[in-house]
């Protein structure tokens, strides 16, 4: 994910951090500092033991204590991910990474066309984690009084462990409301795939999805919460997304790249001067063109390849000079949805098709949405 760096790995899981992670905790640990007072007394009454204040409420120490509960916060949302995770491993899905970032944390895994059978118990698992984890977390609140003879670090000790059960079991639920992509939404549609297609099943899922985010933007506006609108708008995005994809996967479920790929291909030598593949470009309205040499693939010459370059300096270059040479090709027999795939996750526009080394076609965005189009009809 774009604005990500890795901080190690669990279970072999690369684990990353987004840039909005580091612009959250502080926020939160403000939050959690400044209403310090309010949330002993809320604790006191959950759990039924006394809070000594004393420690917790001395200079920065609110602040401090704001601080490990954030990060002891997105500790409990690793937990959640890493159960999604690795029940989806278990039933045969890889896991590229975990991103933990502002809105929690996401799950990046190399999944197809969802199975019911699959996501039921992968959707459930993060909830379920979240609820053990935080009853873990309250279950040693009623250890430290005995633990810890100083009644102010005890009193700190049971706010930490204290405020974390309520948080992880307030995610737990939260995430199990039926707003698609979240975990209930995604038991939702587990559930509703097992009574009729996917793609509706999704569609319902979608729809109810996008109704939960216009009440929650709705509140948010209401009471002033930012952070309530920017969730509303990533369960309303997310849920349209997701919809999207699984539409396009059974509009194209039995289409093949070498059903739609335009052929012949205009294909250039790498010798030609980058000036003429700018004529050629006004000329076809074309943005790309494979580059062959000896009747084999050797690059792809794009728009962006030649904007990469200063006008003075292509006046002197060929194509072999600025073209890309890493390509990624696909056989005729590919299924469309993997180059819709491949397009989205490395940013390209076009993937050529290739059979023992010789190009047949090439495959673009555009024809992949306008025969989505067609199948529609």
């Amino acid at each position: 994910m774009d604005g990500s760096f890795r901080i190690g790995s669990i279970f072999g899981i690369p684990i990353q951090i987004h840039y909005t992670f580091l612009l959250v905790i502080p926020l939160f640990a403000w939050i959690i500092g400044s209403q310090i007072s309010q949330t002993v007394g809320l604790l006191q009454e959950i759990y039924t033991v006394p809070v000594d204040p004393v420690l917790i409420t001395q200079g920065f120490i609110p602040y401090l204590l704001g601080t490990i509960v954030s990060c002891g916060l997105f500790f409990g949302v690793l937990v959640h991910e890493l159960a999604h995770s690795l029940v989806a491993r278990k039933k045969g899905i890889a896991i590229n990474s975990i991103t933990l970032m502002i809105f929690g944390g996401v799950a990046t895994m190399e999944e197809g066309v969802p199975d019911p059978k699959v996501e039921l118990p992968m959707a459930l698992a993060g909830p379920g984690a979240s609820l053990l984890f935080g009853f873990f977390c309250g279950g040693l609140v009623y250890f430290v009084p005995s633990l810890v003879p100083d009644p102010g670090w005890a009193g700190a000790l049971v706010f930490l462990f204290g405020y974390l059960g309520v948080l992880n079991i307030i995610l737990c639920f939260f995430n199990l409301i039926p707003a698609f992509p979240m975990d209930g939404g995604r038991v939702l549609r587990a559930w509703l795939a097992k009574r009729m297609p996917l793609h509706k099943a999704t569609q319902i899922a979608a729809d109810i999805g996008k109704g939960f985010a216009i009440v929650f933007g709705i509140i948010g506006l209401f009471v002033f919460s930012p952070f309530l609108i920017l969730i509303a708008l990533f369960i309303y995005i997310g849920a349209n997304m997701e919809s999207t994809a699984i539409k396009y996967s059974h509009l194209l479920q039995d289409v093949t790249v070498g059903d739609m790929m335009s052929s012949p291909v205009t294909t250039v030598p790498p010798n030609l001067p980058v000036s003429q593949i700018i004529t050629m470009m006004y000329s076809s309205k074309h943005l790309g063109f494979p580059v062959v040499e000896r009747d084999t693939l050797i690059g792809m010459v794009t728009l962006a390849d030649v904007n990469r370059t200063s006008p003075i300096d292509r006046e002197a270059m060929q194509v072999r000079d600025i073209m890309t040479r890493d390509l990624i090709t696909l056989p005729p027999t590919a299924p469309v949805i993997d180059a819709l795939r491949i397009m989205s996750s490395h940013n390209i526009g076009r993937i050529p098709i290739v059979q023992d080394d010789r190009i047949l076609g090439i495959v673009t965005r555009t024809d992949i949405l306008k025969v989505t189009e067609l199948r529609q009809i």
